[in-house]
């Protein structure tokens, strides 16, 4: 059961990631349709090879989102979606348009997650009470709204934050180990121009020395919004094997998803990407021993620690002395997020956008310059929507 492994990513585009941003803001439409033609032109295809797309929101339209795409690009396809799964959206994205090219409904998908500015609009309207609660589910007769929000349970850094506590209480907490995550990441991240800390390493001792935002949770520690966006195209084999690069084939995937907030997790511990993970490896007839990097979904310190240890590259309680012992950076014994991570890339909307799955792409193919590994042909990526609420899985591998 699963995917046979042919499809694969065969095109990528990728903005910079800025921090304060100064180029012309584009409608995201605009964005979806320069990016197209920029992975489609990595590819080596034309407009017209592309029947299907996957999509996430837009700002332009609320619903018929993927019609709406569909019409602006001027490209009819045979399948479309419109995906809501938070920073699990990118590798839902990419086994979607995997799964659609194996059952023969199209041979080339785009999916793109842009997050550039948007042009101001002159007539705004009412504050939007997500953004002032900071809170995805804020509406009337939601359990959100009743039972987390009056008593302050708000937005992401509370709720990782919990997470963090509740594993410090079972299993220990080693501040200057997570400061060596970032640093490790960041090293990474120093050597990727897109990256909005290029040429920015930082030490364990800069992030020790950082603002206590939510305990044990230190700024360094948590992701940066920033201007950005990314896109890649997959094709069927056939395709593939025509196009300019090295083909990353969708060898397998696993999505898993359990509670909207942390407050009704059975066990904060134990995450969504473990069965996520199991899926995937057991499709692709691989273990976690079989891996050369791993991008990891790290909108905090925390996601990446659990990660590692629910997804099989340790046991339970043993990711602090994995990182203590493991050098992360790309040149080292065990690579993750060799383009720097959120942590040292920023995160592009969409609550991460492609970063993860693009730089996947890229060491398959062979292009990461400085910061390619060694003979990379596996990599494992994942993907983390909400507070630990919905994980991906996904791995990529050189055809």
């Amino acid at each position: 059961m699963g995917l046979r492994g042919e499809a694969a990513i065969v095109g990528i585009a990728e903005y910079p990631h800025q921090r304060r941003y100064e180029g012309p803001r584009k409608f995201t439409l605009e964005q979806w349709s320069e990016l197209t033609a920029l992975a489609l032109q990595d590819a080596g295809l034309e407009a017209g090879d592309v029947d299907g797309l996957v999509c996430s929101d837009i700002r332009e339209s609320g619903m018929f989102t993927p019609a709406t795409v569909v019409e602006y690009l001027g490209q009819p396809v045979n399948f479309a979606e419109r995906i809501d799964l938070g920073g699990a959206t990118a590798v839902g994205m990419v086994w979607r348009a995997a799964a659609a090219i194996e059952l023969g409904i199209c041979d080339v998908v785009v999916c793109a997650l842009p997050a550039l500015p948007i042009p101001s609009n002159p007539n705004p309207g009412p504050v939007d009470p997500q953004r002032f609660f900071q809170s995805s589910s804020p509406n009337w007769g939601s359990p959100q709204a009743e039972f987390d929000i009056p008593y302050g349970n708000l937005a992401q850094n509370a709720g990782y934050a919990m997470i963090a506590q509740r594993y410090a209480a079972e299993f220990g907490y080693d501040p200057e180990i997570m400061a060596k995550l970032v640093a490790d990441q960041r090293a990474n991240g120093a050597l990727n121009p897109n990256a909005a800390f290029y040429g920015k390493p930082v030490s364990v001792a800069d992030v020790l020395g950082s603002k206590m935002i939510a305990d044990p949770l230190r700024m360094l520690e948590i992701v940066m919004p920033v201007a950005g966006g990314g896109a890649v195209v997959l094709a069927a084999r056939e395709v593939a094997e025509r196009c300019r690069h090295r083909g990353a084939y969708v060898t397998g995937f696993g999505e898993h998803l359990t509670i909207k907030t942390p407050t009704y997790a059975e066990d904060m511990c134990r995450t969504p990407v473990g069965p996520a993970s199991e899926q995937a490896f057991a499709m692709a007839g691989l273990t976690p021993r079989d891996v050369d990097a791993a991008e990891i979904y790290d909108c905090y310190t925390i996601t990446v620690l659990l990660t590692l240890e629910d997804a099989g590259f340790c046991g339970k309680g043993e990711g602090m002395a994995f990182i203590r012992d493991h050098d992360l950076r790309c040149a080292g014994d065990f690579p993750v997020n060799t383009h720097g991570g959120q942590l040292g890339m920023g995160q592009a909307g969409a609550a991460g956008g492609m970063t993860q799955v693009v730089e996947a792409a890229r060491q398959v193919m062979g292009r990461a310059g400085e910061r390619q590994v060694a003979g990379c042909d596996t990599v494992y990526v994942s993907g983390t929507g909400g507070v630990m609420s919905e994980q991906s899985a996904l791995l990529l591998q050189g055809g």
